[in-house]
């Protein structure tokens, strides 16, 4: 008979049968007693009144007995701890049974019975264990360590257990060490601060060589071990990859998910050129496809996980596409899952497949599902370029089949597409205008008011449409109110005869009808916007939008980074890091990849100083208000110096009303001076212009007060190189440099023709790169070019071309065309030539952008030997558009603040640093701050080369 019959009793006053049996001399009796017990514990019924009667039971050689009672004792010692106590004995003496197995059962009880009285008696016996020559005993007195670290952490720190522990870690039995590894990881992860697990090569020797031979959990507590090692150099990660590589082909899919992140932490070392790299990519696809022929739960977990990895490193599964495919019974959490790793794998070699697939799947039962679907198709569209066509065509299919959740995803995930492609598929609008009844969802309305509003010149009705939304405006969500505000604007900007009414319409009903202080705010701004200054309201509502990237919902790198470093546990599956789930964060490590090594980086990171750069902490460019320099620049931020006031825009709200005065009856009964007749638009940063001549006499010829603009003739122009060889070219040579002269940029060219035909028609054309330099007219060559003839050009340039960034910031990708082909070169451009003649910033400005730009925006650099003292070092610069705003000696030392301007309107400020070298040479130390960090580098190089040439 099995043993559930002990759960089926019912009968009343049990208890003291029980006890009864408990004490009878029949052994048979006892032990069937003692099962009723824990029976009767096991279903929540309170047995802790037999509390001495079972511990009476304990003396015995029955192991089953044994184990029963240690269950009954865990269960109770807490509520009982001072009965607890009369076990001591016995355990002390159950630890040196002969039976290796009544040992480890002993020592095992000990560690869960967590009642401080007892704890150190149970020191010695653990001890004892700890060192027993069974091996059982010895792995389960490890992780008994663990447990009594929970209890006590100060008692197992004097004990000396710590270091017997880690002297199990070089155990000849492959499960001691795993069971030691696992209790130190445990008891290190609740301590960060101790250096417990203090890993050194011999130690993972030893660590590795006890993998192969462990069970599989084992294997897992040894691969997390591994995982929190940084290799000293790349050899040793490639070595450890070695070893850990067959684990990937284990059937414990937590075995496998352990080693790919060991894997995929110490690839961070490797170079990219190794064979051995290509090889582990290639071994790391098997492993992760095979996990998703698991059930479903498990896929889901491996997915989560692949989607991870699939952002660190998308080479990995790029070939393996088929494999994410949806099939008809998977789960939908799994089907979701699946979509999104397609989406990032798609590139253009397999996105004809997959757009096959997301149309099938557009057509499939599941709502959910459908509407993801559809939404991929979108962001293939986004990601792909070359397939946006065929994505536009597929949801305009779609938008065909009339159903409505389908058409209202097609249309938000469009109007993404026209955030991403300008003006090349806009002849879509009049289908998605047929659909615009069936929109319910507030995402869907909201986008396509968007595309109304964007091309109203394109929609003769456009004003018709928005105003039929605007008939239950109170109704809609306060996405779709908005939108709509934007959309009117925008409308009246570009047809102000047609929709005054309009637009008043709906100032009105944003500004006083609404409760929402959003769309009220954003209602009177544009309001304000269009009645003070018609032109600035133009350029803001309909400035040029930046293109949106190709994919928004990446995770941010350095929290992939960390999440990597949790492959396999429940942070790859929330994708969020443990501390934002684990209560209250005890034990919880920040971790990171390891730093790459430096044969992998091709091109230097912008932020980061060249090996030359100075090393420790540099001093603050702009000091605090406390000292001298920070004084000196703040003096005139104080109380307004006398002399006359400000100059204001006097603007009144009427006074230049696009509106036909029905703007102000709008605002109401507003108190003057905020929204009344008499507001006055806020000056754009008006500063005195007579600020100089008011200073302290001290400052004025501290301050470089010349505000003329830089000498142009002295611009540095660097000598012409070879941009195009002659073989590489039938023949044709091409020299250049760059120049800019009176602020107008020119690239000097000289061709010579190399070979025995004569050239002719001569054509250039740029790509699209990060300054959108372009060619301002045709390349002239007047007459043929003959055969070892040379002829000089000049080409100017203009920055009205189109911008895309390039890699490196500088480059630039030019196609000059003759009567013999079409020949491609690149060349890098010196960023001086687009620092622009109006860089000179006002000193307040510079102050308060110094301090508005973030810190770790500036990048710090170091000119070594320059031949210039510091009046030359800044007349050097200022004849390249490089302007000193002021100047400082602090402590035989000179600084030079410096602004300049790039052609797109970006500012960089500068701090420079001249340390007086040698008699003819001098270091300077540069510190750059910008708001867009990636040009600190070249304008780094630019000081470099004007300063030495």
């Amino acid at each position: 008979m099995t043993d559930s019959k002990y759960f089926t009793t019912t009968k009343k006053g049990e208890i003291f049968e029980l006890k009864a049996e408990l004490n009878s001399d029949k052994k048979e009796k006892k032990k069937e007693a003692v099962k009723k017990v824990i029976a009767s514990m096991t279903v929540g019924k309170d047995v802790s009144a037999l509390f001495p009667d079972v511990v009476n039971c304990m003396q015995t050689d029955n192991l089953e007995l044994k184990k029963l009672v240690y269950l009954y004792l865990m269960n109770y010692a807490k509520s009982q701890p001072d009965m607890a106590i009369m076990a001591v004995n016995t355990f002390v003496k159950d630890c040196e049974d002969p039976n290796p197995l009544i040992r480890a059962l002993a020592v095992r009880t000990m560690g869960c019975i967590r009642v401080d009285k007892i704890t150190e008696y149970l020191c010695e016996p653990l001890r004892k264990c700890l060192k027993d020559e069974d091996p059982y005993v010895r792995k389960t007195a490890a992780v008994c360590v663990a447990k009594l670290h929970d209890i006590n952490a100060q008692l197992v720190e004097d004990q000396g257990f710590l270091d017997t522990l880690k002297d199990l870690i070089s155990d000849s039995n492959p499960m001691v060490v795993a069971n030691a590894v696992a209790a130190l990881s445990e008891i290190a992860e609740s301590h960060p601060s101790s250096n417990l697990l203090d890993l050194n090569p011999q130690s993972i020797n030893k660590l590795l060589t006890a993998l192969n031979e462990c069970t599989e959990w084992g294997q897992i507590f040894i691969l997390d071990c591994l995982a929190n090692y940084t290799p000293k150099d790349d050899r040793e990660a490639q070595s450890i990859c070695e070893r850990v590589t067959p684990r990937l082909s284990h059937a414990n899919s937590a075995v496998v998910l352990s080693a790919v992140k060991v894997l995929m932490k110490f690839m961070e070392m490797l170079s990219k050129d190794l064979d051995y790299y290509g090889t582990l990519l290639k071994k790391l696809a098997p492993p992760l496809v095979t996990l998703l022929s698991a059930e479903p739960e498990l896929q889901y977990v491996a997915l989560r996980n692949i989607n991870l990895i699939v952002q660190k490193r998308p080479e990995i599964l790029k070939h393996e596409m088929k494999v994410f495919f949806v099939k008809y019974n998977d789960p939908i959490y799994v089907k979701l899952e699946k979509l999104d790793i397609m989406i990032r794998l798609a590139s253009q070699a397999n996105i004809a497949q997959v757009l096959a697939e997301l149309k099938e799947y557009a057509t499939e039962v599941d709502v959910d599902f459908v509407r993801k679907a559809v939404r991929a198709i979108g962001r293939c569209a986004i990601k792909v370029e070359q397939s946006a066509e065929r994505c536009v065509s597929t949801l305009l299919d779609l938008i065909q089949t009339k159903v409505n959740y389908v058409v209202q995803e097609a249309i938000v995930v469009i109007k993404d597409i026209f955030r991403k492609y300008p003006n090349k598929y806009e002849s879509v609008i009049a289908t998605l205008c047929e659909n615009l009844d069936s929109l319910d969802e507030p995402e869907a309305r909201a986008a396509m008011i968007w595309i109304v509003g964007e091309y109203a010149e394109r929609i003769d009705n456009a004003d018709e449409l928005l105003e039929s939304f605007l008939e239950g405006f109170h109704d809609e969500s306060t996405q779709v109110q908005l939108q709509l505000l934007t959309a009117i604007v925008k409308l009246f900007l570009k047809k102000p005869t047609e929709t005054q009414e309009l637009v008043q319409q709906v100032l009105s009903l944003a500004t006083q009808d609404s409760d929402n202080p959003d769309l009220r705010d954003r209602g009177y701004i544009y309001w304000r916007l269009l009645s003070t200054d018609p032109v600035a309201a133009k350029e803001v509502v309909l400035a040029e939008k930046p293109l949106i990237s190709e994919e928004t919902d990446l995770i941010e790198p350095t929290l992939l980074d960390e999440l990597i470093c949790y492959i396999g546990t429940l942070a790859s599956v929330y994708h969020k890091p443990p501390s934002a789930f684990v209560e209250g964060g005890r034990g919880v490590v920040h971790k990171s990849l390891p730093p790459r090594t430096a044969s992998n980086e091709s091109t230097e990171s912008p932020e980061t100083a060249p090996a030359g750069a100075p090393s420790g902490e540099q001093p603050d460019v702009i000091p605090t208000q406390g000292d001298l320099l920070g004084d000196l620049l703040n003096l005139d931020l104080g109380p307004p110096v006398s002399g006359p006031p400000l100059a204001t825009s006097s603007v009144q709200m009427g006074a230049v009303d696009l509106l036909g005065g029905g703007l102000d009856s709008l605002m109401g009964d507003e108190p003057e001076g905020i929204g009344g007749p008499n507001f006055v638009a806020p000056p754009a940063a008006a500063v005195p212009a007579n600020l100089g001549a008011t200073m302290g006499s001290g400052l004025s010829d501290l301050f470089d007060l010349t505000s003329g603009v830089g000498t142009l003739s002295g611009s540095y122009v660097a000598p012409k190189a070879v941009w195009l060889p002659a073989m590489k070219a039938k023949g044709l040579e091409i020299s250049g440099t760059f120049t800019r002269q009176v602020g107008s940029i020119s690239m000097d060219l000289q061709l010579t023709n190399k070979a025995l035909q004569v050239m002719t028609d001569f054509a250039i054309q740029f790509n699209r790169n990060s300054f959108g330099l372009a060619p301002a007219a045709p390349l002239q060559v007047h007459a043929p070019l003959s055969p070892n003839q040379t002829v000089e050009i000049s080409l100017p340039l203009n920055t009205v071309g189109s911008v895309m960034k390039m890699e490196p910031l500088n480059n630039l990708q030019v196609a000059v065309k003759n009567n013999i082909d079409v020949f491609y070169f690149s060349t890098l451009y010196p960023l001086h030539i687009l620092f622009v003649e109006d860089g000179k910033m006002d000193r307040q400005m510079f102050l308060a952008t110094w301090k508005d730009i973030p810190n770790e925006n500036e990048a710090q650099f170091q000119i070594r030997d320059c031949p210039l003292n510091a009046e030359a070092v800044s007349s050097r610069l200022q004849s390249s558009n490089i302007f000193t705003v002021a100047k400082r000696n602090v402590e035989g030392q000179d600084m030079l603040y410096q602004s300049l301007k790039l052609t797109n309107g970006i500012w960089v400020l500068a701090e420079l640093r001249i340390q007086p070298g040698n008699p003819s040479f001098t270091d300077l130390e540069l510190s750059l701050k910008c708001r867009a960090p990636e040009v600190s580098q070249h304008v780094y190089q630019a000081y470099e080369t004007i300063l030495k040439n």
